[in-house]
C-alpha cells in the first residue's frame, strides 16, 4: 500500500494523471485520525484551458498549482465548500486533478461525525462532501502527497479501461468551448459518483 510517487504527479498528461488516479486511495491522517476512501470520480484541469482557475495566470488562490507535481490544491468554493485538488505536471505548469467523489473504506464513524450525518449513503459523493467528510481543509493546501496528513496510495485495485466514464466536467459553462472536453472520469456503476 505505498504511497504514490511524486513521478506518477509529475508526468505532463494530467488528462491520464486523472483518468488513473480513479481506483486509488486518498488518506488523511487529520487529528490524529485516519479516514480514506476510494476515488471514484475525478476531473482534469490544465492551465491553458478556460476551465482552469490558472488560466488567467498565477493569483495568491492558486499560486500552488504553480508548484511542481504531488501537492495538494484546497480551495474554498462559493464560501462553503472545500474543494480538494492534486497538483500536476513540473514546476511552473499549473495543472491539477479535482477529486470529486470516494467510496468510504476506513474511519466511517468519524467521517458520519464530521459530515453531522446519520448515513453514510451520498457521505462522499460530491467535492465538498468528501472534504468535509475526510477534515480536508485549508490548512492542507500545498501539502506534500507523500507527508503523513494527507496523501494517495495505491491498493492494488484493478480498475480495466472499461470501467472508467469520461463526460464534461461539471459546473464550468463560462469556460466556453473548452466546457466540453470530455475529462470528467468516474467509475461505472458507482454508487457514490456525484449527482
Amino acid at each position: 500500500m505505498a504511497k504514490l510517487s511524486y513521478s506518477f504527479y509529475e508526468r505532463q498528461d494530467v488528462v491520464k494523471i486523472a483518468r488513473e488516479l480513479i481506483g486509488k486511495v486518498l488518506v488523511t491522517n487529520v487529528n490524529e485520525t485516519l479516514t480514506s476512501g476510494v476515488i471514484v470520480e475525478t476531473e482534469a484541469y490544465s492551465g491553458n484551458e478556460r476551465g482552469c482557475h490558472a488560466y488567467n495566470g498565477m493569483t495568491e488562490r492558486n499560486k500552488v498549482m504553480f508548484d511542481v507535481g504531488g501537492r495538494a490544491y484546497v480551495y474554498l468554493c462559493y464560501g462553503i465548500h472545500q474543494m480538494m485538488n492534486v497538483v500536476t505536471n513540473e514546476k511552473g505548469k499549473a495543472d491539477a486533478v479535482l477529486i470529486r467523489a470516494l467510496k468510504p473504506l476506513a474511519g466511517i464513524d468519524r467521517m458520519l461525525e464530521r459530515a453531522k450525518a446519520n448515513s453514510i449513503k451520498r457521505l462522499t459523493s460530491g467535492p465538498g462532501k468528501l472534504t468535509k467528510a475526510l477534515g480536508i481543509g485549508r490548512e492542507l493546501n500545498g501539502q506534500s502527497l507523500k507527508g503523513s496528513d494527507i496523501w494517495i496510495q495505491d491498493q492494488g485495485i484493478n480498475i480495466t479501461k472499461h470501467q472508467i466514464v469520461s463526460s464534461p466536467r461539471i459546473g464550468i459553462d463560462y469556460a466556453g468551448e473548452d466546457a466540453l472536453l470530455p475529462w470528467r472520469f468516474s467509475l461505472k456503476g458507482s454508487e457514490w459518483v456525484s449527482k
